[in-house]
């Protein structure tokens, strides 16, 4: 099927942006319509082509033009305060709970590996299903404020801090995860995030996920190691 010439590629084109803000590029586009039913009703492909979307890396899926990305100069520190407007989708390449000491992040890290989540101070057990999407799925909620490391379609990278707690947001949450952006105030190259201006879509990218587990917990590590080697040295 030619994704240029259907009249329901350009539906579909409609429906992702309309409700999810996702402008994939005429490569995903005619990659995606090749494989599906020109009688495939539109709500069903629509379905399809959100979940295939949520599983992507951005940076290959979706489109890189300036008004879905990231400024270019998003980054300049001399900018004391702007106002980011969106729409913008972002993925989540990171997370830290910078109310939790290093081996606290460790210890959530590998309760999560186990199927464990926490309850306020209870430990319950987490079942994931096949279908669960949601990215809040396993979340350690309790501490926070958290830090989010977050890149756009382009491949920009940028920090953004949890002012004010966000449902989703916490160590459990897959990497890969997409969330749509808008009104978001930046202070020096940092995005001030809160519940009116964060949406999370869920998603996961799996080879992203897991290597940034496995990362995550040497960096730790090897901090804590270098923390008590320059601590010794100092006595």
């Amino acid at each position: 099927m030619s994704s240029q010439t259907s009249p329901l590629a350009t539906q579909l084109l409609t429906q992702l942006s309309s409700t999810k803000n996702f402008h994939p590029t005429q490569q995903w586009l005619t990659a995606f319509m090749n494989t599906q039913k020109s009688t495939t009703p539109l709500p069903a492909l629509t379905s399809t082509a959100v979940f295939r979307l949520l599983s992507s890396d951005i940076t290959t899926s979706l489109s890189s033009d300036a008004p879905h990305c990231l400024p270019n100069d998003i980054h300049n520190v001399n900018v004391k305060e702007r106002r980011l407007q969106g729409p913008i989708v972002v993925q989540l390449v990171g997370i830290e709970d910078m109310s939790k000491s290093r081996w606290e992040q460790i210890e959530a890290i590998e309760a999560l590996e186990r199927g464990e989540g926490t309850k306020g101070r209870e430990i319950i057990r987490v079942t994931a299903t096949e279908d669960d999407d949601d990215s809040s799925a396993g979340i350690n909620k309790g501490g926070g404020p958290h830090k989010l490391s977050l890149q756009d379609a382009h491949g920009t990278c940028i920090y953004g801090i949890e002012l004010r707690d966000i449902k989703g947001v916490g160590l459990g949450m897959r990497i890969g995860c997409k969330i749509i952006l808008r009104n978001v105030l930046i202070a020096r190259g940092v995005l001030l995030l809160e519940p009116a201006n964060t949406t999370l879509l869920g998603g996961k990218i799996e080879a992203l996920h897991k290597a940034w587990k496995e990362n995550r917990k040497a960096e730790l590590k090897a901090a804590i190691e270098l923390s008590e080697r320059t601590a010794q040295s100092n006595t």
